[in-house]
């Protein structure tokens, strides 16, 4: 569970939050304010930094870098590195919602050192469950996803990797990694206790990144909920 004193909102309690602090024009897709103008909830100032069990890494992948000829991968960059409740909240709020990004744009939250690559060698034999949703509901989606990794709501938190929100012409996509795809106990307790965080009633799909990388397109869900 969470580190001593840290305590971040159950996604269920955050309905209804309104959220601040978005990027400026001039400012880049994914890159944080410096004005600090934004502030962590009134419930997470503190004089104490209120520390997560995981420290986790921000990552952007801006659709104007991306090449057909480059790697899959190759755009994909650190932003910003946080380990406190309170550096979550003024992270988050002083970057764009992935209804306010560019389509193409991915926005990714890794464990540190994990990298959001099916290469990385935690990642290499794990899988991600995936949600679909519309502009109106992705930032509500992606909060509370968030929320609940970084919060280790899941009883199998040791096994996610982190999360993926994808910006897309038609929908959003929001995907949660996992370590081992084998463990099918595991992987099917995530994708419910995912659903009811988001209090999602559609079915969702479970693919496995090895059949993705073999299969492409044509790859199949081994697991739904």
């Amino acid at each position: 569970m969470a580190g001593e004193g840290a305590k971040v909102a159950r996604p269920s309690e955050e309905k209804g939050r309104e959220r601040e602090g978005e990027l400026s024009e001039e400012q880049e897709e994914g890159e944080i304010a410096r004005d600090g103008s934004a502030e962590p909830p009134v419930s997470c100032r503190d004089a104490r930094p209120h520390p997560l069990e995981h420290s986790w890494t921000f990552w952007f992948d801006n659709p104007s870098a991306k090449s057909k000829q480059a790697a899959w991968g190759s755009s994909i960059r650190p932003v910003h590195t946080f380990a406190t409740v309170e550096d979550f909240w003024s992270l988050y709020n002083n970057i764009r919602q992935p209804s306010k990004l560019v389509v193409g744009a991915d926005f990714h939250c890794f464990k540190y050192k994990i990298e959001p690559k099916w290469e990385d060698p935690v990642c290499a034999n794990g899988g991600k469950w995936t949600i679909s949703c519309s502009r109106g509901k992705s930032d509500t989606f992606w909060l509370h996803t968030l929320l609940a990794m970084i919060g280790e709501q899941f009883d199998y938190g040791d096994e996610i990797c982190g999360a993926v929100v994808s910006v897309r012409g038609k929908q959003e996509k929001i995907a949660l990694w996992t370590k081992n795809a084998a463990d099918e106990t595991a992987q099917l307790s995530i994708g419910r206790q995912w659903k009811e965080f988001l209090d999602c009633k559609d079915t969702i799909g479970f693919m496995f990144h090895d059949d993705a990388k073999k299969l492409d397109k044509a790859a199949k869900n081994r697991y739904t909920v």
